[in-house]
């Protein structure tokens, strides 16, 4: 069923079920953060409660503790901005013993994002995360651009995407969901997205950054350490919206959560109309520490707007309209 018309002076429109699920894990809302943007969320919980958003998708972490690339590590760019952090962390170890009691303490909903150098290190770290408590869902960075060899981007290469969640789902068994966040610099995003569910992916978490370069006029070198880096915010989010769609219609019954520039209410609704089953929010965070809580009213307040009774409804709808007029 679509959204029902409003009249003008109809009535009163009940209060939408803002939920949503990815497998068996629940959330109260759609709206997350962004790995990599609020580290284990100890610098938003200044400013809200994180249990009152969605879920905290953490840092992504790795096996062991990292320095990360060289400074400068971030540039400003037209609509958005690139950052060449490198994964820098503390290790998976330290990670378990103080981020995640942190988080559970805060009563936030966990999402742990881990990325490895190679396939056995995934694996390595989702038999860690195995037996610990409190976790919703593992995230699995097989895309980031910051990594010094570009061979290791795994989600641009179909057969280690699939190696990668194959271990990572063989370790884990069937307790917790796996969301395997991919590349937009691939040439075809269906079929890495197809490949990654075929080995056990629940979900499919779009896109990371998008990899690009900045060149400093007053040195004529590449302005960051690392040379290249990861491009985010609003410039970026088109193409977020066209990958959350292909994948959508190729896998529906797949949840997606999106993410690329997502700003506004609107932002969000735009990419949960695409296909997504909830959003992150990343770049937005650094200008307003309160733009998830933003972003969430906003967000109900248009769902509500258009009848949408239950955010899931909303859902993929761009998709239901196309067919109606095709």
């Amino acid at each position: 069923m679509g959204p029902r018309r409003q009249e003008p002076h109809g009535d009163t429109v009940t209060s939408v079920d803002f939920s949503t699920t990815f497998s068996n894990a629940w959330f109260p809302t759609p709206v997350f953060t962004a790995s990599g943007c609020a580290s284990s969320g100890k610098e938003l919980a200044q400013f809200f409660p994180l249990k009152d958003i969605g879920a905290v998708v953490t840092k992504s972490i790795m096996n062991k503790a990292r320095l990360g690339r060289a400074t400068p590590r971030m540039a400003e760019t037209p609509s958005g901005m690139l950052n060449s952090i490198g994964l820098q962390g503390p290790g998976i170890d330290t990670f378990i013993e103080k981020d995640i009691p942190w988080l559970v303490e805060q009563k936030a909903r966990i999402i742990v994002s881990i990325a490895g150098e190679t396939i056995e290190e995934y694996s390595t770290l989702a038999r860690k995360l195995r037996s610990v408590s409190g976790i919703s869902a593992i995230e699995v960075n097989i895309s980031c651009p910051n990594v010094e060899n570009r061979g290791l981007v795994f989600a641009c290469d179909p057969e280690t995407s699939r190696k990668v969640i194959d271990g990572v789902r063989r370790t884990i068994g069937g307790e917790l969901p796996i969301i395997a966040k991919l590349s937009p610099d691939v040439t075809d995003i269906v079929s890495i997205a197809r490949g990654v569910v075929d080995a056990g992916a629940d979900g499919i978490a779009l896109i990371n950054t998008v990899l690009g370069m900045v060149i400093n006029l007053s040195t004529m070198r590449p302005h960051l350490g690392g040379k290249t880096g990861g491009l985010s915010g609003p410039a970026i989010r088109p193409i977020a919206v066209r990958a959350i769609y292909q994948v959508h219609a190729a896998i529906p019954n797949i949840p997606i959560l999106g993410m690329g520039g997502v700003a506004s209410g609107r932002d969000a609704f735009e990419m949960i109309l695409a296909g997504a089953s909830a959003v992150s929010v990343g770049t937005a965070s650094f200008g307003n520490p309160m733009a998830i809580p933003y972003i969430q009213d906003e967000l109900k307040t248009l769902l509500e707007e258009k009848g949408f009774k239950q955010m899931k409804d909303a859902i993929g709808y761009a998709h239901r309209i196309d067919e109606v007029h095709e």
